[in-house]
């Protein structure tokens, strides 16, 4: 798809000045030239024109405030002065995979005050002798080259807005962590009192077994009493008989 094309779907019926954010990544460059970018884009902070086949910059427009600059993996080989004019307030750049060979094509990026981090991956300069400090002597307000500071530590992943962002989630983060730990407590006592419930089931089905015994006992007793008179006597002997199995024997041997 010809970049022109592909800018009038990124717009989405949106004017260009209401575009903060703009990717054209792998359509087709106009003869190795930008083509449909204006300074209509007055608001945009970030542009990523990926694969190309870009050959020049030289149809940059204005944009004040354009902040990160995507263009690896094209055929850039110079005319990096039309970024110090055309895009003053810049803090990234890639450049990687594109045909830059000399420190010196390097040089106009001077101008580039806000400049923080430079990227040249898979471009011939790197191949250089003390590339590295010859870079970062060229570009002192360069803090991040390839990725990497000075001394040799990791560039963040995200640039500071989106770091802004990560702090509000850190934060949120954090609140849900902390009414993950009262809803554990709210769990924690919700067991102790469900413990407590079985204990009392338990207590109160001891008693309710001592009770039930005690009324067993008392039906016996009343059946006893509802017994006629005879009855009864004859039924308490037969009881002592049953105790006092071995006085019948003593009569037997008296016998």
């Amino acid at each position: 798809m010809e970049m022109k094309k592909r800018l009038n779907l990124e717009l989405r019926n949106k004017k260009p000045a209401e575009v903060k954010e703009l990717v054209l990544d792998n359509c087709r460059s106009d003869d190795g030239k930008i083509g449909g970018l204006s300074s209509d884009f007055e608001n945009l902070e970030f542009l990523s024109m990926i694969n190309v086949n870009l050959l020049s910059v030289a149809n940059l427009p204005k944009l004040n405030k354009l902040r990160k600059l995507e263009l690896s993996d094209n055929r850039i080989s110079g005319g990096l002065e039309v970024l110090a004019e055309k895009t003053p307030n810049l803090t990234h750049l890639n450049l990687s995979g594109n045909k830059i060979k000399d420190i010196n094509t390097l040089e106009p990026l001077k101008k580039l005050s806000h400049l923080r981090s430079l990227d040249l991956f898979n471009c011939e300069v790197t191949t250089l002798i003390s590339y590295r400090e010859s870079i970062f002597t060229l570009l002192p307000q360069l803090t991040y080259l390839d990725g990497f500071d000075t001394n040799d530590k990791e560039a963040p992943d995200s640039d500071p807005e989106v770091d802004g962002l990560e702090d509000e989630y850190d934060e949120n983060g954090e609140e849900g962590e902390e009414e993950d730990e009262e809803d554990e407590e709210d769990l924690d006592e919700d067991a102790v009192d469900d413990e407590e419930d079985e204990e009392d089931l338990d207590g109160e089905e001891e008693e309710d077994g001592v009770d039930d015994e005690e009324e067993e006992e008392g039906e016996d007793d009343d059946e006893d009493e509802d017994l006629p008179q005879g009855e009864k006597r004859k039924r308490e002997i037969e009881d002592e008989g049953e105790d006092d199995p071995d006085e019948d024997d003593d009569d037997d041997e008296d016998d």
